[in-house]
């Protein structure tokens, strides 16, 4: 009995120690108070559930386990907030398992605790889940200029010469934008570009097409608020791909970070010929979305060099540009231009 409680002692740690650092990814990155509820409330019945063995910490030896002294090197390193909360999740997970398993051997003693700590787990896959999927990749970069890039808008149809002019300039972002092509020939389209791009180190997002961007290697998608939701698209590609979401309001945006998103186009600011929008959010959601400032941005809607300035004075980081690059004889001229205002 003695080394039985030392297990559910040892675990009972891992599980609220787990647990306290899934709540402070939810509570400091997300913002997200029910889910910080919940898991603060899971970890208080965690231990009302074990405070019926009575003496538990009594038997904690750790200056004799073994297992302190066991470590691996992907115990070391964390590839960042989602990475260390999705490993969170798993220590969880198992520390709950052991629980149950070995509370069983307790019988009447454990008031039911296996029972107990069964209804626990599920709540923590739950919520393990939730998490994951709000904190999306937790790879994306602020992009400084995305170039939006489609195939009607450049001149004589040579959306090569544009994209290659944007790599040149300093683009860090291309993103495909043709609605009007079938699946096959985006694919094409997809794989070509991702060639282009990918020894440059630049990423390549595709506009509304998850199942596109997965099977042409891209980096991302992006989608709109008409398009495959992306609590749904998170759920089709995983952590796979980067996901982008349109906005064109904060709570729009808050509901895109709770479904997984990486970044949040940020518009329209102007108005814009590609196409047509009825509202125009304009500089002061670009200030109201810089204030809120939970995931990278792009500004996005009839951005040209003459009108940046209306942007970067209010803290702009990163811009998503179409016309005033595909539509232009000089596209390299542009994108310079572009960058220069911006980081300036």
């Amino acid at each position: 009995m003695p080394d039985v409680k030392r297990i559910l002692d040892a675990n009972a740690n891992r599980a609220r120690e787990a647990m306290r650092v899934m709540e402070d990814a939810a509570r400091f990155v997300l913002d997200d108070n029910d889910l910080s509820r919940q898991l603060k409330q899971l970890r208080h019945d965690l231990a009302e559930a074990l405070s019926k063995i009575q003496g538990l910490s009594a038997w904690r030896d750790t200056p004799g386990d073994v297992g302190t002294k066991i470590t691996t090197e992907s115990e070391m390193t964390r590839g960042g907030v989602a990475d260390t909360a999705a490993a969170a999740g798993k220590r969880l997970s198992e520390a709950l398992r052991s629980l149950e398993e070995y509370g069983k051997t307790l019988g009447d003693a454990a008031c039911g605790l296996a029972q107990t700590i069964e209804s626990q787990r599920y709540r923590g896959y739950a919520l393990e889940q939730q998490l994951n999927t709000a904190l999306g990749t937790g790879i994306a970069k602020q992009w400084r200029l995305c170039v939006l890039i489609s195939e009607s808008l450049c001149p004589d149809g040579d959306w090569m010469r544009v994209a290659k002019a944007a790599i040149e300039g300093g683009a860090v972002c291309i993103q495909l934008r043709e609605k009007e092509f079938d699946a096959g020939e985006l694919l094409s389209r997809t794989r070509e570009l991702v060639a282009l791009c990918r020894p440059n180190g630049v990423s390549v997002i595709i506009n509304d097409r998850p199942d596109v961007a997965l099977l042409g290697d891209a980096d991302g998608v992006h989608l709109g608020q008409t398009d495959l939701p992306c609590a749904e698209a998170r759920k089709l590609v995983g952590k796979q791909l980067i996901i982008g979401v349109s906005t064109c309001n904060l709570d729009q945006a808050k509901q895109a970070q709770q479904d997984g998103a990486d970044y949040c186009g940020v518009g329209p600011m102007f108005p814009t010929t590609t196409k047509h929008k009825p509202i125009i959010a304009g500089p002061a959601y670009l200030k109201e979305y810089l204030a809120w400032n939970k995931l990278p941005h792009l500004a996005i809607g009839g951005i040209t060099p003459e009108n940046l300035g209306e942007l970067t004075g209010v803290g702009v980081k990163g811009i998503a540009v179409s016309s005033a690059i595909c539509g232009t004889e000089d596209p390299l001229a542009v994108v310079r231009q572009l960058l220069t205002e911006i980081t300036n």
